[in-house]
Parts: structure tokens; C-alpha cells; sequence
């Protein structure tokens, strides 16, 4: 009899395990920037809570440099991009700069290859206050589970197999120089193409096939001045829209030809950073360093503004994007503040300010019926998502003071959470 408990144990220990890994590594698959459609949404349950140094960290891997971008992953493999030798607290000068694309293995936590490139001649400088507060690693790369392609502004465009191996290499890059916050627009994925918006590389959207390199398409966008939105794609009535917030208007694009569909005013500001979200047909976006968002039926030809814009208010976030859930809209802007507003009217509902919170650029993730919230400095916040504000959680790993600027990404029943330094999976 003890023998056979003893086997009992060692297969319930094996099951556990097992069941471990396959929640691991056969996760609902997220190939973009913020997840399935772009929505900072996941239908995951059984996420972690609370961690901190001493809890709830599962593995951590030590990246080659810095970077802003998120992490993706597809079959058990992540993928995600940094930069070393310049502008990294290294001593190099600014022709030592190199741009990685690293894949790890969620089952080893290793890295499996780690590709890099040098930077395009005539890169900006590490000065000002741009590039310092984000890099030379800002886009979010995708993957369709083939081919990982990711996007470092004007030192272009790469794809590699899914063993490492290059594939094709575009320059995106028109100017002598692109804007002086530099890139961060991330790519977008849409059937066989890669979308790029390249507002500040070439004031133009361009779609690649995503096999070859080829260009399909490009939608000129002159005259709009820089933009950092990451479009998205959401079909109304039959129809494939690809609906990106840039200065002034609101547009809507034929993803497969990059042909106008319809536009629409939107806030008048220089620059528009968030990703919009959609809801049963109805457009939300926020944007403006002033603070604004606005709704927009999806659907019309052309100059829809006085038909199809449901309600404008003076609220919103300079770079972080919102959530959608039950009716609600939440976001937590630059500065930390949380905010919640009535999706059909706009009526604010809170404003909160977190406590500690003093800069976030990351956008927020809506899972398990919680949002979460990685500030730069001190750590991860995590509130109901319900429209009464509720702290749950604020989570540090204080062994890590280096900046945490990108979104947060659920990975089975754990979440990836990158630094400059390294990349975490944090689990129950």
C-alpha cells in the first residue's frame, strides 16, 4: 500500500506538472500589440493577483538591452525586441547600436536565438526627451506564427522565420531624419499582409505581404503631421475596417487595398499616440495632450462627422489606450489617473488618482475581471473592473529599478511583464 501511494503521488505530481506546461505553452496565442484584435482584452482566468519579489514570479530571463515594446507569443514562443550598445548605459558611441529580435522559449525560459542588426546610418542621437524615455525598440512586433516581423522605424523593416532565419529586410524611411520622438507606432496583422504606420518614417500607412516583403499598398498620409497610433481591424457588416486616430480626424481604411472608407473630425492636437477599441460597432477613442475621446459609428462614406459621431468629451490620456468592458470604458492616463466613463453617453463615472503611480505609458489589459496597470516606476497596479473604483492590488519588484514601459500580456494563467532589464512571467 505504500508503494502504490507513493506511484499515486508521482502521477498526481506528473498531472500537475503537465497541466502546467500545456496551460504554459497552448495559451490563447497573442501575436500583436495588445492581444486578440487589439483589444488589451483576454478571456484568461485564474490570473495572478498579487507578486512581488519573494512571490509569484515563475521565471525570469535576462533580455540583451532595453526596449519598450510588448512581448508576443504564438505555440509557446515569445517574441520580443530590444537594443544594446548605445544608449543603454553602455560607453558605445551611436555606431555600436544594435536591434535585436530575441525569441524565448516558454517551457525552457530560455532564450532560443537572438538576432540583431546594427542601426541605420544617420540614427537620432540618445539626447532630448524623447528617445531617452523610450528607445530605439518601441514597436511591438507580429507574427503569424510562420513569420515574426518587426518594425524599428528608420532602420526599417525585418522578418525572420520562426527558427531565426531572415527572410526580407525593408527600408520604411524617406527623410533625413524622422521626428524627434522618433518611432512607436506598432505593426498591425491583418490576413496575408503586414500593416506598418509609418507617419513619422515616410507620413505614409504601407502593407507588405507578409511573406514575401512585396508592398501591396500605401495610403499617404501628408500633411498630418506625427502620429504614433497602432490602427486595428474590426469588421462591421460584412466589411474589414482598418480604423487609426491620427491629428484631427478619425479614419477607416479597406485593409485589403488601403482605400478611404470614411473619416471624421476628431480633436484638434499635434500628435495622437492611443490605439482606438470598438464595441458593437461603435469607435472609442482617446488622445491629445490636452485630454480628449470621442465615439464614432463604424459604418457611412466619406465625412461622417455630423452623422456618425455619438458623443465628444474633455478626457482622455496622451499615450496610454482604453479598455472596453460591459458597457464601460477604462483607462488610466500618463499621469495615473484612472478614469471610467459610460460607453453609450460618455459621462464620466470616476476619476482616481493611484497612489504612487507617477507616470505610466503602458496601456491597460482587461482580464479575469481585473485591469492591470504597469506604471514606469513603481510597479503594477491592479483595479476592479467594475464602475466603482477599487484598488485590488500594487505589486512591485523592487530588485528591478529599471523603467517597465510596455503593456502587459497574458500568457495561459500568468502574465509577461517586461523591463528594460528582463522579461518576467508572473503566475500564482
Amino acid at each position: 500500500m505504500k508503494s502504490f501511494s507513493l506511484s499515486m503521488k508521482a502521477l498526481m505530481l506528473n498531472l500537475i506538472l503537465s497541466a502546467w506546461v500545456v496551460s504554459t505553452t497552448q495559451a490563447e496565442d497573442w501575436t500583436g500589440f495588445r492581444g486578440p484584435g487589439g483589444s488589451g482584452a483576454s478571456s484568461a482566468k485564474n490570473l495572478p493577483l498579487k507578486w512581488g519579489d519573494s512571490k509569484g514570479i515563475q521565471w525570469k530571463v535576462a533580455l540583451p538591452g532595453p526596449g519598450t515594446s510588448s512581448p508576443i507569443h504564438h505555440n509557446g514562443k515569445i517574441y520580443l525586441t530590444s537594443y544594446s550598445g548605445y544608449g543603454d548605459g553602455s560607453r558605445g558611441s551611436i555606431g555600436s547600436l544594435k536591434l535585436h529580435v530575441l525569441c524565448i522559449d516558454s517551457k525552457s525560459k530560455k532564450i532560443v536565438w537572438d538576432k540583431s542588426m546594427p542601426a541605420a546610418s544617420g540614427e537620432q542621437s540618445y539626447s532630448g526627451i524623447g528617445i531617452p524615455n523610450h528607445g530605439y525598440a518601441s514597436s511591438t512586433p507580429i507574427t503569424d506564427g510562420k513569420t515574426v516581423v518587426a518594425f524599428f522605424g528608420k532602420s526599417g523593416l525585418i522578418a525572420y522565420d520562426i527558427n531565426g532565419n531572415k527572410l526580407w529586410k525593408k527600408n520604411v524611411s524617406e527623410r533625413p531624419g524622422t521626428d524627434r520622438f522618433g518611432s512607436g507606432a506598432s505593426l498591425v496583422k491583418y490576413k496575408n499582409l503586414v500593416i506598418v504606420p509609418a507617419s513619422v518614417e515616410c507620413e505614409s500607412i504601407i502593407a507588405y505581404d507578409i511573406k514575401s516583403g512585396d508592398e501591396k499598398w500605401r495610403s499617404p498620409a501628408e500633411g498630418y503631421g506625427a502620429w504614433w497610433c497602432t490602427p486595428i481591424v474590426s469588421s462591421f457588416k460584412g466589411k474589414d475596417e482598418l480604423i487609426a486616430s491620427v491629428p484631427g480626424e478619425v479614419w477607416a481604411l479597406n485593409p485589403t487595398n488601403g482605400k478611404l472608407r470614411w473619416y471624421a473630425d476628431s480633436f484638434s492636437d499635434r500628435a495622437t499616440c492611443p490605439s482606438p477599441v470598438v464595441n458593437d460597432g461603435v469607435v472609442y477613442i482617446i488622445g491629445g495632450r490636452g485630454g480628449n475621446a470621442i465615439a464614432i459609428k463604424q459604418g457611412g462614406r466619406k465625412n461622417v462627422t455630423d452623422s456618425n459621431v455619438v458623443w465628444r468629451i474633455r478626457d482622455g490620456s496622451y499615450v496610454t489606450s482604453p479598455v472596453y468592458h460591459k458597457g464601460h470604458l477604462y483607462w488610466v492616463s500618463d499621469r495615473g489617473i484612472a478614469h471610467c466613463v459610460k460607453a453609450e453617453t460618455g459621462e464620466s463615472v470616476y476619476q482616481e488618482r493611484l497612489s504612487g503611480a507617477r507616470s505610466v505609458y503602458a496601456s491597460a489589459l482587461l482580464a479575469d475581471g481585473k485591469i492591470y496597470v504597469v506604471s514606469r516606476f513603481n510597479g503594477t497596479f491592479v483595479l476592479d473592473a467594475k464602475p466603482q473604483f477599487k484598488q485590488l492590488a500594487h505589486n512591485e519588484i523592487s530588485s528591478d529599478e529599471s523603467d517597465f514601459n510596455a503593456s502587459p500580456v497574458v500568457l495561459g494563467e500568468g502574465l509577461l511583464l517586461r523591463s528594460d532589464k528582463y522579461l518576467y512571467y508572473i503566475g500564482r
